[in-house]
């Protein structure tokens, strides 16, 4: 009997499979959807699958560039506390082509490499931007697709090549313009990150001819402890990056990066994140947030502030309202205590967008393997656990603060919630006020005070 023409083969099955690993977990719109509302680190995984740029390697463009002058910052493999900052390097051009014949540690070769043997010394090709790497191959700008996280028309055009020896590394930085998304395209890099607001636990300083950066004087891998004691209560997040995966950096988060195999290559495109908007249209966002945040103090409340002592220590457990309100984009309030910090609201992460949390991580394979770490875990949609979340006594001391102000703010208002509207007088009275100027002064002064 002939078979049905409607049946589902094995053919069938396979090819519906192999579709399926083609698909990509989140459209262009949730990917930019969570990118602009993310705050802190993730990991993005199957999403460049199918970008051409995947395969290029160092190999593949040195044939691309065809013999092409690029300048290599050369560095020294030492353990020391001071990090080396780009103006202490010095510098080669060279060839991708000799680039490689040199990292394969042939130590009698002659050329631009000739003068540091590569067991002491390591090399990157960093800050490459395409247009000019490429100026005569504009055609490869198509190879990148930032387009898939939800930016359309941006392509390589808009980014920028890194490619290092083991070893190679930026010293710890923030970069003071927009988000990062970084593809990793061969070898691994290891990323050391800090949140914007342990910057005081950093000592930020600037350095010559960087008008877009703020640098740390600690190296981070290494850090001299006497000489900058308030380095340890800086949160340290740390991830590997290996090939095929997109990290997400988001604006003002400082990072150490390190080359942690013979070569590495990354792409990496950095995000404007605020389009220009009319002043009209900021006083409507300004008295949009000023009508929701006075509608949510109204109804929540400080429900419990108790100190318990256990063996000597306090542990403080209370519920935050409009801090966290605000910080989370209405997401529903927290429960902290001493260690833990538990998330009600509905989370993006998955096997396929992992977040970077506290402490030394292993990467996370594609589609597999979860970080670990002390504390309550992070739930995440479906359920699943994907992770821990710290909050540490300053966090809450300073949410502490906040409520305090909060309730001040409330307690002087003479016109009901409902009916306050800012206009741009006010804006400008605002700036001479004396009691803004002082609740200002308190809060840095708070600030300034949990730092010691």
């Amino acid at each position: 009997m002939a078979a049905d023409s409607g049946a589902f083969t094995n053919e069938d099955s396979e090819s519906g499979e192999e579709e399926g690993k083609h698909v990509k977990p989140f459209t262009p719109e949730k990917a930019k959807e969570i990118i602009m509302s993310l705050q802190q680190p993730a990991i993005f995984c199957n999403m460049v699958f199918d970008w051409p740029a995947q395969h290029w390697t160092a190999k593949h463009l040195s044939e691309v560039l065809q013999g092409k002058q690029i300048r290599f910052r050369m560095g020294t493999k030492r353990t020391d506390t001071a990090p080396q900052f780009e103006t202490t390097c010095s510098y080669v051009e060279a060839t991708l082509e000799e680039f490689l014949t040199w990292n394969c540690d042939r130590s009698s070769i002659s050329g631009p490499f000739r003068d540091y043997d590569h067991s002491k010394f390591w090399a990157y090709a960093d800050y490459k931007y395409f247009v000019s790497l490429f100026e005569d191959k504009t055609d490869i700008f198509q190879d990148v697709m930032w387009s898939d996280f939800g930016f359309p028309g941006r392509n390589g055009q808009e980014s920028t090549l890194w490619i290092g020896s083991m070893g190679a590394h930026t010293p710890c930085h923030l970069d003071t313009y927009g988000c990062n998304l970084v593809f990793q395209v061969q070898g691994r890099k290891r990323w050391h990150l800090f949140p914007p607001e342990d910057t005081p636990f950093l000592y930020p300083t600037r350095i010559p001819y960087e008008e877009s950066s703020v640098f740390s004087k600690i190296n981070v891998v290494n850090p001299d402890l006497k000489r900058f004691p308030q380095f340890w209560k800086a949160r340290r997040h740390m991830v590997t990056l290996s090939p095929g995966q997109v990290l997400f950096v988001p604006r003002h988060w400082w990072h150490y990066v390190e080359s942690i195999d013979p070569v590495t290559v990354s792409i990496n495109s950095w995000i404007e994140l605020v389009e220009e908007t009319s002043h009209e249209v900021n006083c409507r966002y300004l008295n949009g947030a000023v009508s929701a945040f006075f509608d949510h103090y109204g109804t929540s409340k400080v429900v419990e502030t108790q100190a318990l002592s256990t063996d000597g220590e306090y542990v403080i457990k209370e519920e935050l309202n409009v801090h966290n309100h605000v910080e989370g984009a209405q997401t529903s309030s927290h429960s902290l205590t001493l260690g833990t910090v538990k998330q009600e609201a509905a989370s993006p992460f998955g096997p396929d967008l992992v977040p970077v949390i506290p402490g030394s991580q292993e990467p996370p394979s594609e589609r597999g393997g979860m970080f670990e770490s002390d504390g309550e875990d992070f739930v995440g949609k479906n359920g699943k656990r994907f992770g821990k979340l710290h909050c540490t006594k300053r966090q809450r001391m300073m949410s502490e603060s906040e409520n305090a102000v909060v309730e001040q703010m409330a307690s002087n208002s003479t016109v009901a919630p409902s009916q306050t509207f800012i206009s741009t007088d006010d804006l400008l009275d605002c700036l001479v006020n004396p009691q803004v100027t002082r609740i200002v002064a308190q809060l840095l002064i708070q600030g300034r005070s949990l730092r010691l």
